[in-house]
């Protein structure tokens, strides 16, 4: 059975605090899983969460800030520790390549992972896979920075009914699938479009054009919002976005569920955040996170 979730090892922006890691977030998708933004401390958040070296296929970094990238070389060097047995892709900024190089070397370890890197620097598809379609946007932050969106590609429903109709069954089901066409019946008479999933990490970014198109139709949205709305000329100086700025992208979007993360320090009240999330419109699901949170991606409608 294959397990679509996000597991959320960290939430705090700019330092940890006592409650609060710094960024890292990992999405199982498929019998893979992808790292998000490994802050300091990822590798035993990792642990704490059951997250094992050989759960990572692609690590992605949105931008080379501290608390979005210091954990990579812990990441890395454990990869390399458990021989991890199969390829690791990572992705991030070219324009940060001197800021990845030293941290994949650190310090001294055995190399024995080949970890392949591919930067980027413009919008577009990164990788594709039967089970998904990586994309990248970039975003409106200080030093150059990208968001990530998966997208499962569209599939086929049957419909029982149309199917009984037709008088086809068994394994005549499937042949009609994989053929397009079964006794002059076409596929299109028998099924409909099935939308594939969609998931979108919107990290350190001012509103832009990047953020809208990362988030559209998304089932479910990681989405920073590090001040709250009192607080919006201190997130537009530093390239951040607030609570209430995060959930009106949302409901202009059609995210089913929203993952709001990446508090400043100052705010000692998670509740508030889901309280202007709110007040700006947004209504469906709502996850103000915290650190080891799990979020299943929500099922297909």
């Amino acid at each position: 059975m294959s397990v679509r979730e996000l597991v959320v090892l960290g939430t705090a922006s700019q330092v940890p605090t006592r409650h609060r890691n710094h960024n890292g977030y990992l999405l199982r998708w498929d019998g893979e899983g992808i790292l998000f933004d490994p802050g300091e401390g990822t590798q035993r958040q990792m642990l704490r969460a059951g997250v094992a070296a050989h759960d990572l296929n692609r690590i992605c970094v949105t931008h080379f800030h501290g608390d979005h990238s210091l954990g990579l070389a812990g990441v890395v060097q454990r990869v390399n520790l458990d021989q991890v047995p199969h390829p690791v892709t990572a992705h991030y900024p070219r324009s940060g390549q001197r800021f990845f190089d030293r941290l994949r070397y650190a310090t001294a370890y055995r190399e024995t992972v080949g970890i392949t890197e591919a930067p980027v620097d413009r919008d577009g598809v990164l990788a594709s896979s039967a089970s998904y379609r990586l994309e990248a946007r970039k975003l409106s932050h200080p030093v150059e920075a990208y968001g990530y969106r998966l997208v499962e590609p569209d599939g086929r429903r049957m419909l029982p009914e149309r199917l009984a109709a037709h008088g086809i069954k068994g394994p005549d089901v499937g042949r009609i699938q994989r053929e397009g066409e079964l006794g002059g019946v076409a596929l299109d008479e028998v099924s409909e479009v099935r939308r594939g999933q969609r998931f979108a990490f919107v990290m350190d970014t001012r509103l832009c054009d990047g953020v809208y198109a990362l988030a559209e139709g998304c089932d479910l949205l990681v989405i920073e919002s590090t001040f709250l709305d009192e607080d919006e000329g201190l997130a537009v100086e530093h390239g951040h976005l607030t609570a209430g700025q995060a959930a009106r992208v949302a409901a202009e979007s059609g995210v089913r569920h929203l993952v709001l993360t990446h508090f400043s320090q100052r705010y000692s009240e998670p509740e508030e955040f889901e309280r202007q999330a709110r007040a700006a419109g947004f209504d469906g699901e709502l996850s103000v996170a915290h650190d080891l949170l799990r979020v299943p991606v929500p099922k297909r409608r």
